[in-house]
């Protein structure tokens, strides 16, 4: 069974498990081991000598070996650490933590998504995450359809009940889901052909194994390497050396858009990555980053924001569409000339366009 009870406070979680038959007789670590994976058997060793994870009701000194039995609650108190704080020019971001609603009945939430806040827990981001917040909220599981990036902001769907999770992810599965992104990138002259409609088709796949598959590399179109990925481009406005887009990804790999659209001299403001490079990206999660770090990125994240999405629900096609998130808003009003207002006025006709035109 997962987790029966979540206390989530602003800087301690506290899980409640419950022991099922076919565990009884397990000893207290390895039970742990099956629910925090990417913690090792010495961590978690740590947790129970220092009364971190206990077994309600149970007297006497807990131990790694202690046998637990059917039925025992076991309860787990985990720490925010400062590895989940974001740094930009050497002070700690205001993160959002209160993701704005676009849609909400029974069985879906739509949100949009902040900047920073990750989809649902990981080994490094246990805090700051939608299924969490709304957990905390809604007093029951909330379940992950999809996910974004936690630097990518953005439309976002989250189930309320397992059977809702299903028919929405098989609707991705299927290839009924529709999505587009907005970006802002830097202008590389000596790749970008000034095209401002155009189609990538590199193949896509992990640069190498461990750390490097943080690493998305590109391959030919017709290439036996790589997995598929296609992502159709609208350029909406150019100034300087920064263009302003859309994406329309028509497959759903990892890192795709950023990928693509630095193949063809658009990469994005802020990527790490692929406007930036490894070391630079290492630099940036170690809180090492140079005053010229912070010059060639110019924002703390990577320009993506998922605007919108459309696809089936409840005997029809639904579209759920957001707004430029503030950061980027800030971004484009000190940088540039064009009416925000206006941009995103423009930026809704299309999406509603593109959207009308999939019914």
């Amino acid at each position: 069974m997962p987790v029966t009870q979540k206390q989530y406070e602003k800087n301690k979680l506290v899980n409640h498990y419950l022991v099922e038959e076919h565990q009884h007789g397990m000893r207290l670590d390895q039970f742990i081991q099956i629910y925090l994976s990417s913690f090792s058997r010495q961590k978690i060793k740590k947790k129970i000598d220092a009364g971190e994870i206990t077994i309600i009701g149970r007297p006497g000194k807990i131990r790694p070996s202690s046998r637990i039995q059917n039925k025992d609650m076991i309860s787990m108190i985990i720490h925010r650490t400062t590895h989940e704080d974001e740094w930009w020019n050497g002070k700690k971001l205001e993160i959002e933590e209160v993701p704005p609603i676009i849609f909400e009945d029974d069985n879906l939430l739509v949100i949009d998504k902040p900047p920073f806040m990750a989809t649902h827990p990981t080994g490094r981001h246990v805090f700051n995450c939608a299924t969490i917040y709304f957990e905390t909220i809604h007093k029951r599981t909330i379940h992950s359809i999809h996910r974004l990036d936690r630097e990518t902001s953005g439309t976002l769907l989250l189930a309320k009940s397992p059977k809702t999770a299903q028919i929405m992810t098989d609707h991705f599965e299927k290839g009924l889901v529709r999505k587009c992104y907005f970006f802002i990138s830097k202008i590389d002259n000596t790749k970008y052909d000034g095209k401002k409609v155009f189609e990538v088709n590199d193949r896509l796949s992990p640069k190498g194994d461990g750390l490097e598959r943080v690493i998305i590399i590109s391959h030919p179109e017709n290439s036996s390497l790589g997995k598929k990925a296609q992502t159709h481009f609208e350029i909406m406005y150019v100034e300087n050396d920064y263009a302003i887009g859309l994406a329309f990804p028509r497959t759903g790999r990892q890192h795709q858009i950023r990928v693509h659209a630095a193949l063809r001299g658009l990469p994005l403001v802020g990527d790490k990555l692929y406007l930036g490079n490894y070391p630079l990206f290492q630099r940036f999660k170690d809180n090492l980053a140079t005053p010229e770090d912070h010059e060639l990125m110019e924002i703390p994240r990577h320009a993506l924001h998922s605007i919108g999405l459309s696809l089936p629900y409840e005997n029809k096609i639904e579209h759920f569409i957001g707004h430029i998130p503030q950061d980027l808003k800030e971004w484009i009003q000190d940088k540039l000339t064009i009416s925000v207002v206006e941009l995103e006025k423009k930026i809704k006709a299309r999406v509603d366009d593109y959207f009308s035109e999939t019914d």
